[in-house]
Parts: structure tokens; C-alpha cells; sequence
């Protein structure tokens, strides 16, 4: 990014990015280098100031300011020339338009109307506000400012706070090209995740023997405990990458990213074991839905949700969540447990129920007869 002192031309920007680390310090510019600045104000309305690139972090459903500041001389041009704008990268040849100010007029594109504005707090600030944050939302983020003659930007990287969960279908393993595992995690309540969150999720502890997408198109997996049948043992930890793949051909399992939920998923207590068309209507008759996998990695990850008994998910998999590992759960470490994909007309398990928070829709009449209680 290009920094402007004052003898410099009259335009200049300088943007700031947020990151609440060192409060009360001035940022200084170190003699023969050029430092990003990052600076925001807490709760308390101290300014905090953090010279290292950061993020802004915030979760599915949230609200959150992209920071962006701007300087000009104010007596060689007018205000109502100066055009904003904010594009989200998509890879880093190909942008997708967000939010566009100049003058009074302001425009938002795509699903980002509606949920956009500028926070305008003053003169020069040009950060973006984005309500109701999504999945989708996830990524690096320009702020350009631009007059007649001279234009600069800076990036800001929204992160979101949630859980990877490694996917596959009842196809089985291996059996997703990059566009079906992209399908695959937004069925389940999720997307393909980016390698900063597979490598944090590495760095917590995440071991996944079997290789998945990731969002740029790259093949990898974590590795946290090395065994013979995960690439030898000798060889090192960490995230192994096997590259950038063919997109079409290619088949893996993918790693998909969810957030928090806006509602609960719970266990279903009925009388008797279920099928999975008998499950569906079960959570029906609750005013729910049957859970997504990744709804059911949420409710475990954010909510704690502790079950040791096997049910029914909207896939069509049988799985359970465990974050106290205990004898007869399944294995000595959290997680949730996948039992794979059984007959769903002759097995019967439980079920994971999903209802959103405002109801999630009404419980019909005579939907009752499986004496079903959220537990």
C-alpha cells in the first residue's frame, strides 16, 4: 500500500485496519521502512494501534466494520469528487463489486444490498459496516479511493469465527469433483474452507487422514499425529498439500467451514428408534427440521452440544457429537462421530433436530405420535 506524508501531492490515502492488541501506543515510521497502520477504538474509547497486518473477526449473523480512512486536501478538492469503493476478492485476478459512494450517491451490488453502508463517522472515513454477516461474506476485502487524477487502497481481511468439518457423501470417499464438494459443504450448512482456516484448525489440534478441497482449488490435509497409512510416519506434521488440482477431473472429499447458529440443534427423544423418513417427520412434528452436518459440527464446536447416542442427519449419515470423551463414546478425543450412511428405509437411530431461534415453523396437528421432546 502507498503512504503519503505531508510534501507529498496534495491526494493522499492512508487506510486503517483493525486489530484490539497494543492499546495507548503511537504508530511510528521507522527510518527506511514504510509500516501499515491498524487503528480502532474499544469499548472504552481508547485507540489501540497494532503495526502488523491484521483481521477484522466476527461470526455468521453478526455485525461488522470494515475500517477504512482517508486524507486529502481539503482546499484543492472538493469532497464530492472523491469516489469510493469496495470490491471482495475473489482470487487475485477477478474482484466482485460491494459498495460504491461518491457524492450523496451510494450503491450496494449483489447480496450485499440491503446489509451495507458507510459508517461516515467524520471526515475521511470510508469504512464499510456489514450487517447480518454470512458464510459467503469470508475474505479479503479493497478499499479504493479515487479523485480526477490519483486513486490508492488497502485491504482488509474479514475472518469469521466456526469450525472446519471434513466431508464426503454416501458415494463415499473420493468421489467429489471441486464444483460438487463446493455443492456438497453448502448443503450441509457450510463452504469449501480457505487454508488459513484448515491451517488454524491444524494448529488446534485437527489430524484428517483423507485429502479434501479448498476454496482456491488446492488439495490438502492436517496432520497432526503421523502414522504409515497417512503418508508414513516419519514424515513431518502439519497441513501436506498436494497442490492445485483439475477442477473437473479430479475427485477428493472436501473440508468445508460453518459458523454459529442462529437456533439450536438438540437430540429427539422419542419412544422408539426411527427410520430416516420417520425421523424427518418426527423433527417436523417439533417444529424443526432434520440437522445439516454442519449445523450438527456447530452446535458441538460453539454450543457444547454433548451426546452420546447415535441419530439421523439431514444426509442421510448417522453421527453424534462428543466433547467430554468417555468410555463407550467412541474414542479418547472430542469430535463428532460419523457411523457412515445406512439403509434409510430399515436402519433405525435417533435424530438431530435444527430449529431456528424465531421457531422455525409451527408444529402441525397429529404430528404428535412420536411422544417427541427436545431433550
Amino acid at each position: 500500500m502507498r503512504m503519503m506524508f505531508p510534501g507529498s501531492p496534495p491526494f493522499w490515502v492512508l487506510l486503517l485496519v483493525v486489530l484490539l492488541t497494543l492499546s495507548g501506543q503511537e504508530a511510528l515510521t521507522q527510518k527506511g521502512r514504510k509500516k501499515v497502520i491498524h487503528v480502532s477504538e474499544d469499548d472504552s474509547g481508547a485507540v489501540v494501534v497494532q503495526t502488523a497486518p491484521g483481521k477484522v473477526v466476527t461470526h455468521r449473523g453478526g455485525t461488522i466494520i470494515l475500517p477504512c480512512r482517508f486524507h486529502y486536501d481539503i482546499s484543492a478538492h472538493d469532497a464530492d469528487e472523491i469516489r469510493l469503493k469496495w470490491t471482495k476478492v475473489v482470487d487475485p485476478m477477478s474482484f466482485e463489486d460491494v459498495f460504491v459512494a461518491m457524492g450523496q450517491e451510494r450503491r450496494a451490488f449483489g447480496n450485499y444490498r440491503g446489509r451495507t453502508a458507510l459508517q461516515e463517522d467524520g471526515a475521511g472515513d470510508a469504512s464499510l459496516v456489514i450487517r447480518n454477516v454470512t458464510l459467503q461474506d469470508y475474505g479479503r476485502y479493497e478499499c479504493e479511493v479515487t479523485n480526477e487524477l490519483e486513486d490508492d487502497a488497502g485491504m482488509v481481511k474479514l475472518d469469521l469465527e466456526g469450525v472446519i468439518f471434513p466431508y464426503h457423501p454416501r458415494l463415499g470417499r473420493y468421489s467429489l469433483n471441486f464444483h460438487e464438494a463446493q455443492k456438497a459443504c453448502l448443503e450441509q450448512d457450510g463452504i469449501l474452507a480457505s487454508y488459513d482456516q484448515l491451517h488454524e484448525a491444524w494448529l488446534d489440534g485437527m489430524d484428517w487422514c483423507n485429502a479434501g478441497w479448498l476454496d482456491d482449488g488446492s488439495v490438502q490435509y492436517p496432520i497432526s499425529k503421523p502414522r504409515d497409512e497417512c503418508g508414513r510416519k516419519e514424515t513431518a506434521i502439519g497441513v501436506r498439500n498436494y497442490g492445485y488440482r483439475q477442477k473437473e477431473e479430479e475427485r477428493y472429499d472436501a473440508f468445508c467451514f460453518t459458523s454459529n447458529l442462529n437456533g439450536k440443534v438438540y437430540f429427539l427423544k422419542t419412544y422408539r428408534k426411527l427410520s430416516f423418513p420417520e425421523a424427518v417427520h418426527a423433527c417436523q412434528g417439533n417444529g424443526a427440521t432434520v440437522a445439516k452436518v454442519g449445523q450438527l459440527y456447530a452446535a458441538w464446536k460453539i454450543q457444547l452440544l454433548d451426546r452420546c447416542e447415535a441419530g439421523w442427519v439431514s444426509d442421510g449419515s448417522i453421527r453424534y457429537p462428543i466433547v467430554n470423551p468417555r468410555a463407550r463414546c467412541g474414542g479418547r478425543e472430542p469430535g463428532v462421530r460419523n457411523l457412515g450412511f445406512p439403509d434409510k428405509k430399515y436402519k433405525l437411530f435417533g435424530v438431530y433436530c435444527y430449529k431456528e431461534s424465531n421457531g422455525g415453523g409451527t408444529a402441525k396437528k397429529g404430528m404428535r405420535k412420536w411422544k417427541a421432546r427436545r431433550v
